[in-house]
């Protein structure tokens, strides 16, 4: 490792299969924490590269336990996290939308390091019963519409990593790489991502993926379609710059959307708006970040019709009953 932080200490970039090598030598042990923490700190001064982050992903998941979900057409609906701006969780409730309006969900999902409450805390809390058991997530998906996938029992190359993520507790290039490695390898995926840069990267390497996608990035910096201002939607064929009155949504402030300070706060807040108790903000906010996961599996319906479906599934119970029948199912 010293060779190689010398190296990048050199304003220099690894290539593919160096990027790919280093993080199987991190997954393998090699590495003491302060090597693992000097090498992540290259990343907080400079941009990742391509390379860099393809043969970052290409090392996860050769290195990851799949799940085999392909009877099922899935997306996954999540963000890199990272942004600093801890809103509720909003791409997990989306999930449950997605489903309550008939869609197959593999979520991908983990504890929170640079916020509150990360949707593997929120899982939990309610009784979800983390599994790696490829018969009980077919019944789920089967069943409910959605299954959870917790990060850390499908790729424990990333345990070495976990305790310097934790005591570092920003985001770091492992943000970028969380949606990149679901097990499940979903056809469809909706990322939200925090900056432009990001959105450039994951356009980039998705546009080779043979999956429908579509990277969702706020202009002010959220990883989600937070309502504040202006978004851009990024898909295999498009790119949109979007306000909320183009989603017929009035536009909300960032105090609307708050995560609160723990995971009870958030669970909290979660069940509200599941329940429909919560407020107009944070009710829109959801459906519109559903709206573009259905989407992105049929750009065909248009944006219209699927906030439609993402408001029926949200306002009729649909989803709630979604998630009552998964937390059950345990």
């Amino acid at each position: 490792m010293k060779d190689t932080l010398l190296y990048l200490f050199d304003y220099k970039t690894l290539d593919k299969e160096d990027a790919k090598r280093i993080l199987r030598n991190i997954a393998g042990g090699k590495y003491n924490d302060a090597e693992i923490a000097a090498f992540i700190s290259v990343y907080l001064m400079r941009s990742i590269t391509v390379e860099e982050l393809s043969g970052f992903r290409d090392a996860l998941l050769e290195l990851c336990l799949p799940v085999d979900l392909s009877e099922f057409n899935t997306i996954d609906v999540c963000g890199t996290g990272g942004d600093g701006k801890n809103t509720f969780n909003i791409s997990t409730l989306a999930g449950f939308v997605v489903a309550g309006a008939g869609e197959k969900v593999a979520k991908h999902g983990n504890y929170g390091v640079s916020s509150a409450c990360g949707s593997s805390n929120l899982m939990e809390y309610y009784g979800y019963r983390f599994s790696d058991d490829r018969d009980k997530l077919r019944r789920e998906m089967d069943r409910c519409n959605i299954c959870f996938l917790h990060a850390p029992l499908f790729n424990p190359a990333m345990k070495n990593v976990a305790p310097v993520r934790r005591s570092l507790r920003i985001k770091t290039f492992f943000n970028m790489l969380g949606p990149m490695v679901n097990p499940a390898f979903p056809r469809n995926q909706l990322v939200g991502v925090y900056s432009l840069d990001v959105a450039r990267l994951y356009h980039y390497i998705f546009q080779g993926s043979g999956r429908a996608y579509c990277i969702i990035h706020s202009l002010d910096g959220y990883d989600e379609i937070s309502l504040t201002g202006g978004f851009r939607a990024v898909s295999a064929g498009t790119e949109r710059l979007l306000c909320p009155e183009d989603l017929g949504l009035e536009g909300v402030a960032p105090a609307d959307i708050g995560g609160g300070t723990s995971v009870e706060e958030a669970a909290s807040i979660f069940m509200k708006v599941l329940e429909g108790r919560g407020t107009r903000a944070q009710r829109d906010v959801v459906t519109a970040n559903a709206a573009f996961a259905l989407y992105c599996m049929d750009e065909s319906s248009g944006i219209e019709r699927c906030l439609e479906r993402a408001s029926d599934s949200l306002e009729s119970g649909a989803a709630l009953k979604i998630f009552k029948q998964l937390i059950e199912s345990q």
